[in-house]
């Protein structure tokens, strides 16, 4: 497995960078031309610095004058100084791996970003309702573990970041997401108390209406597969451009750990995940076959409480 921070594509890098300096160009009100008055460059090179061209410098002096002329909040500042520094150091540097102090950790707030410009995401979990898929009760659960790695008011800032975070589902031109969740996660739920299950249930059947949403489980009458191997991660596909038809981006591969996260980028990689997602597939339940499951699981709180299991075994496979 690749090096996490030396995954990062410093062109994915630049990219990322120069969609933040046109955000806070925007929202401070300039145009192009206004800006490069402001900051003095030349309207070429603030272009070019925002289309995240390969080549441009990004000088330390430079980038303080244009986020203080931008009127970047300090996170804004502490994060694209660490970014535009790893431009100038190169890809081994791990500029975010000790960043944890905000609600959204830089390392993190790199990948929604990423995420927010996607077309297709491609989930794969086998213990927990994805993110985007989360209730506000089930969220606040799970940031309470392990006890006491997250403050109470720190916790609170995340979960609702990622409520937040899901208006990606619903917005226009939102992206498809493709969810495979082992069958454990439906089990666990049960676990967490039947307001929690019962609501997060019920969440999940009602977001798989959406067009754009699909959600298959992975049983445990599956037997190995690829995600067993891999454990959870997520595929980012990029749009494509209207007039070439080639992906603007090429796609990612992205896997979070307790304190950091991994952002794979070689080809490589990717296609190393792509074959786990191509195999969790095959062994995954269909989506109706999957909402059944879980309308079983539902039924089950209403009734003893445990889910009538043996129609896992009895449903179709893709």
């Amino acid at each position: 497995m690749a090096e996490p921070a030396g995954a990062i594509g410093i062109a994915l890098l630049r990219r990322h960078i120069g969609r933040q300096f046109e955000r806070l160009r925007v929202q401070a009100g300039l145009t192009q031309d206004q800006a490069a008055e402001r900051v003095e460059l030349s309207k070429s090179t603030l272009i070019r610095m925002e289309n995240g061209t390969d080549g441009v410098k990004f000088r330390d002096v430079q980038v303080r004058h244009m986020l203080e002329q931008y009127r970047a909040t300090d996170t804004d500042r502490e994060v694209l100084m660490a970014l535009t520094a790893e431009t100038r150091l190169g890809p081994r540097k791990s500029w975010w791996h000790d960043y944890t102090e905000t609600s959204l950790p830089p390392w993190f707030a790199m990948y929604v970003s990423l995420e927010d410009s996607a077309a297709v995401i491609q989930y794969y979990e086998q213990e927990l309702v994805p993110g985007l898929l989360q209730t506000k009760s089930y969220a606040e659960r799970v940031m309470q573990v392990p006890p006491g790695f997250v403050a109470a008011d720190e916790a609170a800032r995340r979960v609702q970041a990622r409520l937040e975070r899901q208006s990606l589902l619903t917005r226009p031109m939102a992206p498809r997401l493709e969810v495979a969740m082992g069958e454990a996660v439906l089990h666990r739920l049960l676990g967490m108390g039947r307001a929690i299950a019962e609501e997060q249930l019920q969440h999940l059947l009602d977001v798989t209406q959406r067009l754009n949403v699909e959600l298959s489980i992975v049983p445990w009458a599956a037997g190995m597969h690829g995600g067993v191997a891999s454990g959870a991660f997520i595929l980012l596909h990029f749009p494509r451009d209207p007039i070439t038809d080639e992906p603007l981006e090429p796609p990612m591969a992205y896997s979070d750990l307790l304190t950091g996260a991994m952002y794979l980028t070689k080809p490589a990689e990717v296609d190393s995940y792509r074959l786990v997602w191509s195999d969790v597939q095959k062994n995954c339940l269909d989506p109706d076959a999957s909402r059944l499951l879980i309308i079983t699981f539902l039924e089950g709180l209403h009734s003893d409480g445990e889910p009538h299991s043996r129609m896992v075994q009895e449903q179709p496979q893709r």
